[in-house]
């Protein structure tokens, strides 16, 4: 939430327009849960890229070409932005800022960042959507040092490369209420430290939570739909995620090409670093990257999404935690299994699903 200040007529409280979407879980009476994941038959030959799209979102010509009004001459005060949270929830506060203060025709003055600047300020266009698009979307940059480090980064990553944003922290898995039995003693005592008072759902609740698509997939379940989709298994993968992500041999013994932030980094240098500057870093890297799949579908996932289709990139994909658990509460395995993923997963390709914010992107058909 961004608190904002307008003076000397008003006080608004901006909600951000981000979707918080809740946390993901997995049952432990999935047949997938006691061994690790493998393909009952050999890949398909066209990978998911490959696939035809059917529609493409483009940033809508009424911001990106349109003939603005100008300004009036007389402002009506000052705004001023505080922004908290993470990194791209303080971008999209500072986003739905500048358009309050061209609705209101207000002057906006420079944030405040709860921790410190990670965004440059720009300069702001005219009416309020368009505003916000504008800023968003062609003036928002981060800051000159932090970008030379982020370019520094992404120069060091054998190319060409995939951006994968997996989520499988303790506190993640925590938070989702799910049950991971067959983790090993290291995992699930993170994952009791960082429950707190949050039990897992047990029983029948457990089943329908599942079911809604809150679970993380864990890394092997995200190596599986992986290959599934035909991502070659010696793909260079530059892995964006926090710290002390569990079981991440699941994705490594089948993708051997990973690097990751720390493996790239000098050690003083990441130690030493705000988890919003590490986050920083994987945002530039994964709008920049040949291609980028999340397994979860938050502020940071849409944000890039948003800013790969501003820049053209489209091979950009969420994988469904949604249907993985439907379809293997189902009982389906094997071939079966493999199929039905396969057929979401290229559905939500062809169709764009999720690799845009509406607000200032439209639909064109190819």
């Amino acid at each position: 939430m961004a608190v904002i200040s307008v003076k000397p007529m008003f006080t608004v409280v901006v909600v951000t327009l981000s979707l918080i979407l809740a946390v993901l879980v997995f049952s432990p009476t999935s047949p997938f849960y006691q061994s690790p994941l493998s393909l009952a038959s050999p890949q398909r030959k066209l990978d998911i890229w490959s696939v035809g799209r059917i529609v493409e979102w483009r940033p809508c010509k009424w911001w990106l070409q349109g003939h603005l009004t100008a300004l009036p001459s007389k402002s009506n005060g000052f705004i001023r932005v505080d922004c908290y949270g993470g990194l791209n929830q303080m971008r999209r506060d500072l986003c739905d800022g500048v358009g309050i203060a061209r609705l209101l025709n207000a002057t906006l003055v420079l944030p405040k960042f709860e921790v410190a600047a990670y965004w440059n300020e720009s300069r702001y266009p005219q009416f309020a959507k368009a505003a916000l698009c504008q800023a968003c979307y062609s003036a928002l940059r981060l800051t000159k040092a932090l970008e030379k480090k982020a370019s520094e980064l992404l120069e060091a990553i054998p190319k060409p490369f995939l951006s994968l944003h997996l989520r499988f922290e303790p506190d993640m898995v925590a938070y989702s209420q799910c049950e991971y039995p067959y983790l090993s003693p290291a995992s699930i005592e993170a994952v009791k430290a960082a429950q707190g008072d949050r039990k897992p759902w047990t029983g029948e609740l457990a089943q329908i939570w599942r079911k809604r698509g809150k679970c993380p997939l864990t890394p092997n379940e995200t190596a599986f739909i992986l290959q599934v989709l035909s991502i070659p298994t010696n793909t260079n993968i530059y892995l964006a995620a926090g710290d002390g992500l569990m079981e991440i041999e699941g994705l490594t013994s089948v993708y051997t090409n990973v690097v990751t932030k720390s493996s790239l980094l000098s050690g003083e240098d990441f130690k030493s670093m705000h988890g919003n500057t590490k986050a920083a870093l994987d945002y530039y890297v994964s709008i920049n990257s040949d291609s980028y799949i999340a397994t979860y579908f938050g502020n940071m996932d849409k944000m890039v999404a948003a800013m790969r289709a501003y820049n053209g990139l489209y091979k950009t994909l969420f994988l469904s935690r949604r249907a993985f658990a439907e379809y293997t509460s189902q009982g389906l395995i094997g071939k079966e299994l493999m199929q039905a993923l396969w057929k979401t997963h290229r559905d939500d390709f062809v169709m764009g699903r999720g690799s845009a914010l509406p607000d200032c992107f439209c639909e064109f058909k190819l």
